[in-house]
């Protein structure tokens, strides 16, 4: 063993090299990602890794492995277990061979995600357990131990990090290499009355699962703890609100952790709850625990009373923190917590989340946009970087629900009103992870919308992680790119059309060009992230041409773009000369840069 100083998600991933998984793949995601690359990055040579182009097939990678007996490993984040709930739901029905560990992070706040979705809720909906790390060195040793639950259990099983572990940093105790489990998997055997999901099955299967489930809520599991104390209050919690907890708790103060919430443990908490007359359930998101301590109070007949989120003395949403745990503990108890006395310090300004200086996606709103000035149109929008777009001075996001579904929002919208221009904005990433079936409908259905593709070669928003059109894969090893232009065309879009929108003008006539074509017709908008691509030179003003009108700043909100003085500057450490603010110029009064005239 040795120490390491390891972020929460590299952690996960040595645990499971550790553990001796030999295919790990998934979909990036907020707070997810670091695992899957910490894993191709620190991986034997026996470890198959892949970025899967989506998480419904990451999680049938995963099974086909579980189904030969190897040890697999899928990633995502709360929302992408939507996306693999299908297989997931089946997968817990029909269970596994070798070890299966689907890693779930959850994103409370949400600080990167659309919901505050719970996975604990959606473990005990599948009837798959869960556990529930609360520090990045629990995290690494659960994985492990998940696998090997795993494989007895024959079952998927969840690991349910939360964005503090997932992101937080430790001194990790690690295994060193020789220490490292070597799994050889016995191969597929073929048995069609073990991996054929027919309805017979399903029904035999699921008798299985409840009597399992059950019989694990009665044994004592490591990873529930009971603390035992002197009063006759205690403190429920689970993930990094334990954390918290344990560094607000008080000298006797009973605490009992949920380490493992799903199947609950209800014999080690009717322990807890027995002699205690309140309980205050400290956790995120959902009022997991609270709830399932109310049952286990109404089965065994405990008079305790059951405190938290659907009480009022937790909030409903949101992120716990730890001052904030420790003013519910000590309002739980009675004994108000001074607080320290605040630093004077100036607030800190407001900044809120703008695209990059030089963003492609920018140029690409703003073609459409002045393309479709005066038009009665509707923007969908997408998840990625490109949703920024919807902030001022752009406006060009009107509707983003989740990914791929800005296709189907447009089709209909344009069904019902047939004098509006729709158009479906995605990136290349989500485009293969979730937008082709839209399109597939598009046209089978002769629908009337024009596709914006954001094409600026890699997934920008999770980390700079390639797909299927970069050419590149979560190995390093270099592939065919698969066209999208291509894509749609086999598809059966007939107009498609490719321009690189840092060339203002002709971006502008394309899309007036194309949205005015009848059916289905897609604009790629390709131009690389400025993350990826090399500065061309940096944009000037000249003071003697600018009038001060702020056509560039009032119209593109480019971050590098300020006033001072009647004049507009331009911030040379932020700008990266893609000359769109040049080329829009009423008084060409803006140089340098890459010429797109």
């Amino acid at each position: 063993m040795h120490s390491e100083f390891l972020m929460g998600n590299e952690a996960i991933a040595l645990g499971a090299i550790a553990a001796g998984v030999n295919l790990a793949c998934g979909y990036p995601g907020t707070p997810s990602t670091e695992v899957l690359e910490t894993v191709a990055k620190r991986r034997g040579d026996n470890v198959y890794v892949e970025w899967s182009v989506n998480e419904k097939t990451a999680m049938e990678m995963a099974a086909g492995a579980a189904y030969a007996g190897a040890r697999a490993l899928v990633t995502m984040k709360q929302m992408g277990l939507n996306v693999a709930s299908d297989p997931f739901m089946c997968l817990s029905y029909i269970g596994v061979k070798g070890g299966l560990v689907v890693l779930v992070a959850d994103d409370p706040g949400p600080i990167s995600s659309q919901t505050e979705q719970d996975s604990r809720t959606f473990a005990a909906f599948s009837k798959a357990p869960v556990f529930d790390p609360s520090d990045p060195q629990e995290a690494y040793d659960m994985i492990q131990a998940a696998f090997d639950f795993s494989e007895q259990y024959q079952t998927p099983v969840l690991l349910r990090p939360t964005t503090r572990v997932s992101h937080g940093y430790a001194s990790i105790r690690v295994k060193d290499p020789e220490e490292y489990r070597v799994h050889t998997p016995e191969g597929f055997v073929r048995d069609s009355s073990h991996w054929v999901i027919f309805p017979r099955l399903s029904y035999q299967n699921h008798l299985k699962l409840e009597k399992r489930n059950a019989e694990l809520s009665r044994a004592d599991s490591p990873w529930n703890l009971l603390l035992p104390g002197s009063g006759r209050k205690g403190v429920a919690a689970s993930g990094i609100s334990f954390t918290y907890v344990m560094e607000a708790r008080p000298e006797g103060l009973p605490v009992f952790k949920a380490g493992m919430p799903f199947p609950f443990p209800e014999k080690q908490a009717a322990e807890f709850l027995s002699g205690l007359d309140e309980v205050l359930c400290v956790e995120e998101l959902d009022p997991f625990i609270e709830r399932q301590l109310i049952w286990v109070c109404g089965k065994y007949g405990l008079k305790t009373k059951i405190l938290g989120k659907l009480t009022g003395h937790i909030p409903a949403a949101g992120e716990n923190t730890r001052d904030g745990v420790a003013d519910a503990i000590a309002a739980f108890l009675g004994t108000p917590r001074t607080a320290p006395a605040p630093a004077e310090t100036p607030p800190l300004p407001v900044r809120p989340p703008v695209l990059c200086a030089g963003c492609p996606h920018r140029a690409s709103f703003y073609a459409v946009k002045q393309a479709m000035k005066g038009q009665k149109t509707v923007f969908c929008g997408d998840i990625g970087c490109y949703t920024l777009g919807n902030a001022q001075p752009l406006d060009m996001v009107d509707t983003c629900l989740c990914m791929g579904a800005g296709l189907g929002i447009a089709q209909a919208i344009r069904h019902l009103e047939k004098d509006r221009q729709c158009f479906a904005f995605v990136g290349d990433s989500t485009f293969f992870a979730s937008a082709i079936p839209g399109v597939v409908n598009a046209v089978y259905n002769q629908a009337e919308f024009t596709l914006i593709v954001l094409d600026n070669s890699t997934t920008a928003m999770t980390g700079h992680q390639p797909h299927p059109g970069t050419g590149k894969t979560a190995m390093g090893q270099a592939v065919d790119a698969i066209s999208i232009e291509s894509v749609l065309r086999g598809i059966g879009v007939q107009a498609v059309e490719t321009v690189d929108p840092l060339d203002h003008t002709l971006a502008v006539e394309t899309v007036k060009r194309v949205s005015a074509l009848p059916g289905v017709k897609a604009v790629i908008f390709k131009s690389p992230c400025v993350v990826l691509a090399k500065p061309q030179g940096r944009a000037k003003v000249d003071g003697e041409k600018c009038v001060g009108c702020k056509k560039c700043i009032r119209e593109l909100g480019c971050p590098a773009l300020s006033f001072a003085e009647g004049k507009a500057a331009i911030d040379a450490a932020q700008c990266v000369g893609c000359s769109l603010c040049a080329q829009i110029c009423p008084v060409s009064a803006i140089s340098g840069g890459e010429a797109h005239a």
